[in-house]
């Protein structure tokens, strides 16, 4: 070959220095594939055989590794090795940070569809819409990666994007200011998700509202009332307010107390607890805690009971209450104990009658012999 053509300049460096960085760019791009053929082949293997999700999320990413960013690590070793000062270096540090940026947009984007997906599969159980909303939130997401990424991109090539993004911040201000609730909730909507205060189908209570969960939106959340009402409620007011979940209930404490008139004879009084205690281990999924009186009130002695459902169910609670009430009501009918109800004694004193109130017979003492 002419030496003069291989000691002719291109870009600052003579032919046959950029002959021997192709050759050896193709010497590492082949290693590179070897190993990601090799590598990345066996670990998608093992995430395969294992259940942990993180294994999963890497071994994809791992996959996400696109030969053209092999291929320009390979040119950048090469250009490291083999030239140093060379006009050609700078081209090639920008090729090699552009197909950077591309590559961690690429790993972004896959770690996110692949987060969205994991929730998606956690939150079936609450609808389809939670699920659109979540890939929604997933394309938000990308489009956030890929924005920045273009943006560095641009600034790598010589673009000044200092009055873009000055541009895009007050625009975003003023955006974010007019569309701060918005935000709140769908940041509460976020945050729902991740925690899981509660779910679809749970009964809640907050403060004088409450109901069973029927949607969780990205803005708001919507709860059926017993009365039938739909209430609707902001996201970022449920997470700032008091919640109170009932479905979470393991098991139900159940108070209560009744009265029985004061003549009721020491012996029934006594036997009062045991049968108390008889009646409500009787009913099914109750826990019997205690039973005691209680106080001597103003117009009853008053007997405390507590027991616990072992379920959590609302309408199995007031069955096995009103079970419970109809046995002690059986129970006091047939030993003669009478509930007691507010009543007053009034206890009226005989007084003897003022001389003026005397008639003339019993005034003068005179009276039939």
């Amino acid at each position: 070959m002419d030496q003069s053509f291989l000691s002719q300049d291109i870009f600052g460096l003579p032919v046959l220095e950029w002959l021997k960085l192709v050759g050896l760019w193709v010497a590492f791009t082949a290693v590179f594939l070897l190993v990601r053929r090799l590598v990345f082949g066996r670990f998608s293997k093992l995430a395969e055989r294992t259940e942990n999700q993180s294994n999963d999320i890497i071994a994809e990413l791992l996959h996400q590794t696109k030969p053209f960013f092999l291929l320009i690590i390979g040119l950048y070793l090469s250009a490291e090795i083999l030239t140093q000062d060379a006009p050609a270096v700078a081209i090639i540090l920008r090729i090699v940070f552009l197909g950077l940026l591309v590559q961690v947009g690429i790993w972004g984007s896959s770690l996110i569809a692949q987060l969205a997906q994991w929730f998606s599969e956690k939150s079936a159980e609450d609808g389809e819409s939670n699920i659109t909303a979540i890939k929604a939130l997933g394309m938000i997401g990308r489009m956030v990666i890929w924005s920045i990424i273009i943006l560095m991109a641009l600034d790598n090539f010589g673009v000044n994007i200092t009055a873009l993004v000055a541009g895009l911040g007050i625009g975003s201000l003023a955006v974010g200011l007019a569309l701060k609730d918005v935000f709140q909730d769908i940041l509460s909507y976020i945050a729902i998700l991740v925690d899981k205060p509660f779910a679809y189908g749970d009964y809640v209570v907050v403060g004088d509202y409450s109901g069973t969960v029927e949607h969780i939106g990205i803005k708001t959340t919507r709860v059926r009332s017993p009365t039938g009402e739909l209430i609707v409620f902001g996201n970022s007011d449920l997470l700032s307010s008091r919640l109170r979940n009932y479905k979470s209930l393991n098991e139900r404490r159940v108070q209560f107390s009744l009265g029985v008139t004061y003549d009721t004879p020491y012996e029934k009084l006594a036997a009062i607890p045991g049968k108390l205690q008889e009646i409500i281990e009787a009913e099914e999924n109750t826990r019997f805690d205690r039973s005691h009186l209680k106080e001597f009130g103003d117009s009853a002695i008053m007997f405390g009971s507590q027991y616990y459902m072992l379920v959590p169910e609302y309408a199995t609670y007031l069955d096995t209450q009103q079970s419970v009430n109809l046995a002690i009501h059986r129970y006091f009918e047939n030993e003669s104990i009478d509930f007691a109800f507010p009543t007053q004694t009034i206890h009226v004193e005989s007084l003897p009658k003022n001389d003026s109130e005397l008639t003339p017979i019993e005034a003068t003492g005179e009276g039939p012999v």
